[in-house]
């Protein structure tokens, strides 16, 4: 004899009404933010509009859920979007204490690489082999759309896990948060400028174009260029070249899943920070050496925010 309880049945109906309702809405909003990704662009400059849509997406797939369990979503996410606008308004005046540093980085790279590229930074010997002025190569389509997953690419890891495992989202987000707070402090006290802007202003002695939105030209959305370019110009700082934060994200979002998964799946994560290092380099966005202090910052968070993680349950437990 067992005291256990058979499992309850699962109702088929219920299941496969939900599955139903699931496609239908992804599919929905699926539509939705490719109409104004074309229309308006990639919602690239503002953390509040790239969550609301991110939100939409959870009520898409939970939508037979009450609108209370949806309000949970701004009640845990809300703070967090605010931190980012006011990271990303502080950005914008990390240049105004101290002049940007310039020849370092350059000494840098071609420190480390110019025994390959003939003394040249590595940004300037890959568009001296891949670069066309003149016609928009296939490769500069992923290298956009490489970009522009900077944007959507962490937000869209957090989500997941807050649906899923919210123990983990936590974990995840104070990686997050962390890091960008890391990049900012750098960013007032360190400013360096990327290969485009030493071109423009000539410390860089070969021309250097500033490629990252190429791309999305050549698969005709111009909007959602037109939206990064302004994006680049206008609200954002030119010279928060150390750390890149753009492969520092990238490396983060796969670092925090390399324990739990195989290792023979470890070269096919490992090729996304891979991918963004190759296009923030060939795009004239940044250095070798910032990638790397950006992998730098990466390890010293995990170190960090592990260890006070390890310290606030010993002392939770009662641990001395």
């Amino acid at each position: 004899m067992t005291t256990l309880s058979p499992p309850p049945a699962v109702d088929e109906p219920v299941a496969a009404d939900r599955r139903k309702r699931r496609i239908v809405g992804m599919l929905v909003w699926a539509a939705l933010f490719a109409a104004g990704t074309y229309v308006i662009g990639v919602p690239t400059s503002d953390p509040l509009i790239a969550f609301g849509w991110l939100w939409l997406a959870t009520i898409a797939w939970r939508s037979d859920l009450p609108w209370r369990q949806h309000l949970l979503f701004l009640r845990d996410w809300l703070p967090i979007s605010l931190l980012l606008v006011v990271y990303n308004v502080s950005r914008g005046y990390a240049d105004d204490l101290f002049a940007p540093h310039v020849t370092e980085l350059i000494h840098a790279d071609e420190w480390m690489f110019g025994w390959f590229t003939g003394g040249e930074v590595p940004t300037v010997w890959l568009q001296q082999h891949l670069y066309r002025p003149d016609a928009v190569q296939w490769w500069e389509v992923a290298v956009s759309l490489v970009y522009v997953s900077h944007f959507l690419a962490v937000p869209t890891v957090g989500v997941i896990l807050w649906l899923r495992r919210r123990e983990q989202w936590g974990r995840f987000m104070r990686r997050w948060f962390t890091l960008s707070v890391a990049g900012l402090i750098t960013y007032f006290l360190y400013p360096a400028a990327p290969p485009w802007w030493a071109s423009l202003h000539g410390q860089l002695p070969e021309h250097v174009e500033r490629i990252s939105t190429n791309g999305w030209n050549a698969i005709g959305l111009h909007s959602a260029g037109n939206t990064l370019n302004a994006l680049q110009v206008e609200a954002s700082n030119p010279v928060a070249a150390m750390p890149s934060l753009h492969t520092a994200y990238a490396m983060m979002a796969v670092a925090f899943f390399l324990p739990v998964v195989a290792r023979r799946w470890w070269p096919v994560l490992l090729a996304y920070p891979l991918a963004m290092t190759f296009t923030l380099v060939y795009s004239g966005e940044h250095y070798v050496i910032d990638v790397l202090v950006g992998w730098a910052y990466v390890a010293g968070v995990f170190a960090l925010v592990g260890a006070a993680e390890r310290w606030w349950r010993n002392r939770r437990s009662g641990v001395q």
